[in-house]
């Protein structure tokens, strides 16, 4: 069992992670300190925007409308610190 916890924790650490990387990336674009017309950065965001888009989609269908606001990044970070911290802890260890 605790191979099968090791493995989830594995798994909330690198999403943990690649969030963290997309939701300091989107600031970064937004304060125009990243600029999209650069090749590497383009590339790197239209990956994380791929990556994550199957994860973010169901929440915000869930959450209400909040206009040029998207929760849904905030919705999944936190549930993903509440799996690692907590979840798995208490059911694999």
């Amino acid at each position: 069992m605790a191979a099968i916890g090791a493995l989830f924790m594995l798994v909330l650490n690198a999403a943990f992670f690649i969030m963290l990387i997309h939701i300091i990336m989107s600031w970064l674009i937004n304060f125009n300190v990243l600029n999209l017309r650069q090749q590497f950065v383009a590339q790197i965001w239209y990956g994380l925007n791929r990556l994550l888009e199957p994860v973010y989609r169901p929440v915000r269908n869930i959450l209400p409308n909040t206009g040029p606001l998207d929760l849904a990044p905030l919705v999944v970070f936190i549930l993903i610190i509440w799996l690692r911290d907590f979840v798995v802890p208490m059911v694999f260890f």
